[in-house]
C-alpha cells in the first residue's frame, strides 16, 4: 500500500486499525512508519479489548483526515490499486462508491469461498434486501470509499459493530438521499480468516439485522445531522 500510494505523488494516509489484537500487529504497523515516504503518513490506531470489524471500521474512518475515506481488508483480497475505480465515482459525484466482486460478465469471484461460506452469504444478501436496504450486488465486500463528509455522518451515526455494520452504513446512506454507485473490483479469497461460524455468531448477526430500522428511527438525516466543529483536509 505503501509503494502504491507513494508512486501517486500526491498526499495521502494509511490508518492501521489494531483492534484488540495479541499478535504483532501494532508493532510490526509501528515499524513501518518511517518508510512510509514523504507523500504518505501512516498511522496506526490501537485499543483494548477486541470489539469486532465495525468498530476498528470506525475508529479508523473518524479519525481519517483525507477529502476521500477508503477502508478495505487488512488481508488486501482487494488490491489497493482498485481504490482508483472507487475514488473515481466520487469525483463524478457520488457520496459512496461501493466495490463488488461480481464482474461485468456475470461472475461472482466469491465462488472461490468454501461452499458454505456461498451459501451464508447469498442468504444474509436475500434477508438484507427484505429487512434493510435493497439494490446491492455486494453489500459485504470490505471496499468501501466515502467523502469526507459522507464518512463523518455515516460513522458518526453507525451503532453496530459486528460484520453487519456495512449494511447499516448502506442503510444510513440510502435514508438520506446520497448517491451510492458500484463498480466490479478485482478479489481473491485470502485464506487464514479467523471469523468461525457458529449458532451464536448467526442469532447476533441476525439480530443486528433485524434492529438497524429501529436502531436509527431518532437518528436525524444528513441535512439535519450536527456539523462537526472542524473540516477535515
Amino acid at each position: 500500500m505503501l509503494a502504491y500510494l507513494g508512486s501517486l505523488g500526491t498526499a495521502s494516509e494509511v490508518l492501521v486499525v489494531d483492534d484488540g489484537s495479541t499478535d504483532a500487529t501494532r508493532a510490526l504497523a509501528e515499524a513501518a512508519v518511517a518508510a512510509a515516504g514523504p507523500h504518505v503518513t501512516l498511522r496506526v490506531l490501537s485499543y483494548q479489548p477486541n470489539r469486532g470489524k465495525g468498530s476498528a471500521v470506525r475508529a479508523g474512518c473518524l479519525v481519517a483526515q483525507g477529502r476521500y475515506v477508503l477502508f478495505c481488508d487488512a488481508d488486501l483480497a482487494t488490491p489497493i490499486e482498485e481504490s482508483a475505480k472507487l475514488f473515481a465515482l466520487l469525483d463524478s459525484g457520488n457520496d459512496v462508491a461501493l466495490g463488488t466482486r461480481i464482474q461485468p460478465d456475470g461472475r461472482d469471484l466469491r465462488d472461490t469461498q468454501p461452499g458454505y461460506r456461498r451459501v451464508l452469504g447469498r442468504l444474509y444478501n436475500a434477508l438484507v434486501s427484505i429487512v434493510a436496504v435493497g439494490g446491492f450486488a455486494d453489500t459485504q465486500c470490505g471496499f468501501k470509499a466515502f467523502t469526507a463528509e459522507a464518512a463523518r455522518y455515516l460513522f458518526g451515526a453507525q451503532r453496530l459493530i459486528s460484520i453487519v455494520f456495512d449494511t447499516e452504513l448502506l442503510y444510513l446512506a440510502k435514508r438520506s438521499g446520497m448517491r451510492l454507485a458500484e463498480v466490479p473490483v478485482q478479489w481473491s479469497n485470502v485464506g487464514g480468516s479467523r471469523m468461525r461460524v457458529t449458532p451464536q455468531q448467526g442469532a447476533l448477526v441476525l439480530r443486528d439485522l433485524g434492529t438497524i430500522r429501529l436502531r436509527h428511527l431518532r437518528t436525524p438525516l444528513r441535512s439535519n445531522a450536527p456539523k462537526p466543529s472542524q473540516h477535515l483536509s
